[in-house]
Formats: structure tokens, sequence, C-alpha cells
């Protein structure tokens, strides 16, 4: 039977020292009126760190961008009070032993006009699609690629003068940076299309843009995934090779760490291989890869029919996870939904409480644990 010891090691990756491998997942909980995370923002984050996580990377927090948000109460991390409720923030989690980083957010086409900020502003995209084939949008111009490259900049230099760890970049699910890489809603022809390595360049710019203003010490990760909201069976790539050609250029870029989402973090990447995503990655790019996908739980997240009905779910051990981290296979493991139901998942699985965990209820999603 596998053992949690490794789980549980204190790892080094750069300059992001952890306690142990465990990483509380992004999730969107739209708790900040007026974009602002106030107190209860705090005290969720803390009882995270308290209860044992190695790096808490926070819910999607839209860059400074006029259409950067597609959602009513996200956080932003952009102007003076959303930055102190950030810096309060990052404070409370480093008081609890923990560390933390912002996940960087441009939501892209999917934004709808009437969300504020924001106002009558459309979405911005590649080709001004959030899905394949159906333009609502506005089409992004270079200047607009300047601008929210801009964003991304002043996000980054601002989480690391506010004490952050690392930060995140928010490259999958189908929101900006995953619609200039999808062919479904990268319809361009000049050099920001085309090919996936056309179809890269807005991304590696990005990159490149916040590794020089943050320098070469400062942790950046990069979550991207191959399915979208918006198309479950989306890939990007269907071989090792075509990995290695798509991630490279990201990683010579300045990414350290690569954030490999999955629906089932258990499930093979390629035929012939027991490997995940995140094993892959780590293969193909020698860089450190964080897995995440239903980890703790016996359902994933969402319907197959894609309505944003999230699943109830009830524990489940993590030996084929334990087995993985003792094999490798990955650096970091990523938790979400098995978080919300557990402030101190972390803690329970350390000192052997698994009975105590409880199921994850949809319902908690709008609670404040």
């Amino acid at each position: 039977m596998a053992t949690t010891e490794k789980l549980f090691e204190s790892v080094e990756l750069g300059n992001l020292q952890l306690d142990n491998r465990i990483v509380m997942a992004p999730m969107t909980r739209t708790y900040s009126p007026g974009n602002v995370p106030n107190q209860l923002v705090v005290d969720y984050y803390k009882r995270r760190a308290e209860g044992g996580v190695g790096l808490i990377i926070t819910e999607g927090t839209c860059v400074g961008h006029k259409a950067a948000s597609g959602y009513d109460n996200v956080p932003f991390f952009a102007g003076d009070e959303a930055l102190a409720g950030w810096k309060k923030v990052v404070d409370a989690v480093h008081e609890a032993g923990g560390k933390i980083a912002p996940q960087l957010w441009h939501v892209g086409a999917i934004r709808k006009p009437g969300i504020e900020p924001g106002g009558d502003t459309p979405g911005y995209g590649p080709s001004g699609m959030a899905f394949p084939g159906k333009k609502t949008g506005h089409e992004m111009t270079k200047e607009d690629i300047q601008e929210v490259i801009a964003a991304f900049v002043q996000a980054a230099v601002d989480a690391k003068e506010i004490g952050f760890d690392a930060i995140e970049l928010h490259g999958a699910h189908g929101y900006l940076i995953d619609q200039f890489f999808w062919e479904g809603t990268n319809q361009r022809t000049d050099e920001y299309g085309g090919d996936l390595a056309g179809r890269s360049t807005f991304a590696i710019e990005l990159v490149r843009a916040v590794r020089e203003a943050v320098g070469e010490e400062f942790p950046i990760i990069f979550r991207w995934s191959q399915w979208k909201q918006q198309d479950y069976t989306a890939r990007l790539v269907e071989t090792p090779e075509q990995l290695e050609s798509f991630l490279k250029p990201l990683a010579d870029a300045g990414v350290d760490i690569f954030h490999c989402s999955q629906r089932r973090f258990w499930e093979p990447e390629f035929e012939g291989s027991e490997l995940n995503l995140a094993g892959w990655v780590k293969k193909v790019t020698g860089k450190p890869t964080i897995t995440v996908g239903s980890v703790g739980l016996n359902q994933d997240f969402l319907p197959e029919d894609g309505t944003a009905n999230f699943k109830d779910a009830e524990a489940a051990n993590i030996d084929d996870l334990l087995k993985r981290v003792s094999d490798d296979e990955f650096e970091l493991v990523a938790v979400g939904r098995a978080l919300i139901a557990n402030p101190d998942w972390a803690n329970k699985i350390k000192a052997g409480e698994t009975e105590s965990l409880k199921a994850f209820d949809k319902k908690q999603l709008m609670e404040l644990v």
C-alpha cells in the first residue's frame, strides 16, 4: 500500500520552497463584492493554509483590462483597494505558515456585455469567438493584444510587490489565452493565428513580458488544459511530439511550473503509457508539473452535458495518486472540491484520518467554509 510520506516531503522548486506537495487548486467563488477581496476571502484562504496546504493558488483574479471580467463579484487584481485586500490575504496565509500565488485571469470572448465593471464592453478574443464559428465579441487588434499583455505584466509586478510567492497565468479552459491556442476560436491570419505555433505567439509574448518584468527568480506557473469549458473533447495536441513542440517555447519564454488541468487525474494522456497529462508534460519539457483533476473524490466536477451544475461527490481513496507521487510522475498535486468540503484535508490525510473526510456537496460552493 502506498504511503503519504512523499506527499508530505518539503520540496524546492527554484525559489519556491514548500512544506509539502499539496496545492489548493484555483476555484471561482464570487465572494468579492465590488471586485475587492474582503475579510471573508482572507479567512477562507487562511483556513486552508492552517489546514496544511503547501501552496494556495487563488481563484481567478482579473487583470486590469476593461474586458477581463466575465462574472459578477469576482476579485480583481488591479486598483489600490483590490490590491490592499489581496495584501491582507497574503499576510494571513503567511502568518498561518503557507505560500500563495494569485491566478491572473482574463476571460476573453466569454464575457457578455453588462458585467460590471465594464458595462457594455464586449468580450475580447483573437477572433471575437467564445465558441467555434460563432463571433459574438470583439476581434482583438494588435494594439488590444499589447494592452492585455501590459495588464498581465502590471498584475504580475503588483503580485510580487505585495508579497505573493509566485503567480499563475490562466491559460486553460477556454478563457482568453486558451482562445488563442484553440483553432476553434482563433481564425486569425496574422502572426497570432495559423498553426499551433502561430496560435501560441500571444502566450509566448505574454510570458516573456512577465518574465522580464518580475526578474529571473520569481516563479511563474502556467495553467493549461486540452479540454475547454465549451467542448470537453477538444484537444490541442494528439502526440507527445506535438506536446513537446507546443510547450517547450513556453518553457523557454519563462514558465517555471506547468499546471496541467485534467478532469480526472488518473486517466492516461496518450496510448501506450500510463502517464497522465502532468507526467507527460514533465517528461517532454523537463519542468516541474502540478497534476489536478478530481483528487480525493469519486466524481469529476461537471456533468458530461457541459452544464455548470456541479456534481456531488463522495470522498475516495488516493492510493493511485500516492503511487504516482512516489514514482515522481509529477511534483505537486492540486486539490479542489475536496478542500472546499474539508479545509483541513491535508492535515487529515497526513494523520490518516480519512474516515472523517466529508463528501463534497455542491451547496458548499455557496457556503463560507
